[in-house]
């Protein structure tokens, strides 16, 4: 047993009482815990310090705190499968399925597709040509199609569900963060708009862009949520914020202009039959050398701040991503400018690119 004197406030006395041995380590290891692991020891009053009622207070304390940490959780998990969704999205570019579903909702006028030519229906023709495409049914590229249309759906009821779990908690105290997570379904909401605007153009380059950019901000949101939650930024040089927005910006000049040459490598690969892929670089035009030299911009960019960001700790592992992705996108920029655009190229590009993009985003964020 041990013995804890303690004052009654009420009676102006010191009063004493027993714990046990157990219950006093307990209360300690508690106390350890949370600050370890939540940074946020919480103050307890003269009338809670014993064994018993200090371990009764923390577990309401982690009570609390678990549905903030579960929800902070669920938000990577949000983001994460917002980046799921842009790979299965370079997929279908690099697979040349885009339109393997010629009509939106729909996939043929069904709502699961064919399997084989056999299962098609009798009109299924006038899906082809009312999009001037080949009138040859491929399922391969309809199921890829079809696949990226659900997680596309899917990635919409995860945060329909983030909206609800955002108003429950966070309603009453932080209004901001449920108006993120209701500006991140709208958003969500348009670039499947966007997506149907897309199919009925044909893959029209402007669409497609801004479909690009829309996908950027549904990702960007998720990281400002959990910039909010966590709190913290490092204070930097207003020369180092400056050259984030620039490199932020440049990277964001450098998606428009990638998606123009997407545009020209669709329109080059469909004139070829999709094959002789080593006359494709070859017959791109001026916007292809403009975005092969502007990459050089945004690669030093990079470079700069992952080398000023190692003076700051809470700064190394954003400037490090940083880097990362730089070298990986323009890595896969040279393998597909002499190796003759390598399938597997493609959308490792635009996961480096999109990544970089929302990388400096949150760098930005984390200074002050």
């Amino acid at each position: 047993m041990v013995k804890i004197t303690r004052q009654d406030d009420r009676r102006g006395e010191n009063r004493t009482r027993k714990t046990s041995a157990a219950g006093f380590i307990a209360a300690g290891f508690c106390h350890r815990f949370m600050v370890k692991w939540f940074q946020h020891p919480v103050a307890i009053s003269p009338e809670k310090k014993s064994g018993k009622n200090l371990i009764a207070h923390r577990a309401v304390t982690l009570r609390i705190m678990a549905p903030n940490r579960n929800y902070t959780r669920y938000t990577w998990f949000v983001f994460v499968f917002v980046f799921i969704v842009i790979l299965a999205g370079g997929v279908v570019r690099t697979t040349q399925s885009g339109m393997g579903c010629p009509d939106w909702p729909t996939c043929f006028g069904r709502w699961i597709p064919p399997t084989d030519a056999s299962q098609l229906p009798p009109d299924y023709e006038k899906y082809l040509r009312q999009q001037d495409i080949d009138h040859t049914f491929n399922a391969y590229h309809t199921w890829i199609e079809y696949i990226n249309r659900l997680l596309g759906a899917l990635l919409g009821v995860f945060i329909l569900i983030h909206l609800v779990w955002t108003y429950r908690l966070f309603f009453k105290t932080r209004r901001s963060l449920f108006f993120l997570s209701l500006f991140l379904l709208l958003a969500t909401g348009f670039q499947g708009w966007l997506g149907k605007k897309v199919v009925d153009a044909n893959l029209a380059v402007v669409k497609i862009t801004t479909h690009m950019l829309v996908a950027l901000l549904i990702a960007a949101i998720p990281v400002l949520i959990l910039q909010k939650l966590k709190g913290t930024k490092t204070a930097v040089p207003r020369s180092l914020k400056s050259i984030t927005v620039l490199a932020l910006l440049l990277t964001i000049i450098q998606i428009v202009l990638g998606t123009e040459v997407r545009e020209q490598v669709d329109e080059i690969s469909r004139e070829l039959m999709y094959g002789s892929r080593e006359q494709w670089v070859g017959r791109l035009d001026k916007w292809f050398l403009i975005h092969r030299s502007f990459s050089w911009l945004v690669a030093v960019a990079g470079l700069y701040l992952f080398i000023r960001t190692r003076s700051f700790p809470l700064l190394r592992s954003n400037g490090l991503l940083v880097l990362l992705m730089v070298i990986t996108g323009v890595g896969a920029g040279l393998l597909m400018n002499f190796f003759s655009v390598p399938a597997f190229a493609q959308p490792t590009h635009l996961m480096a690119a999109s990544i970089l993009c929302i990388s400096l985003f949150a760098l930005r964020l984390k200074m002050k």
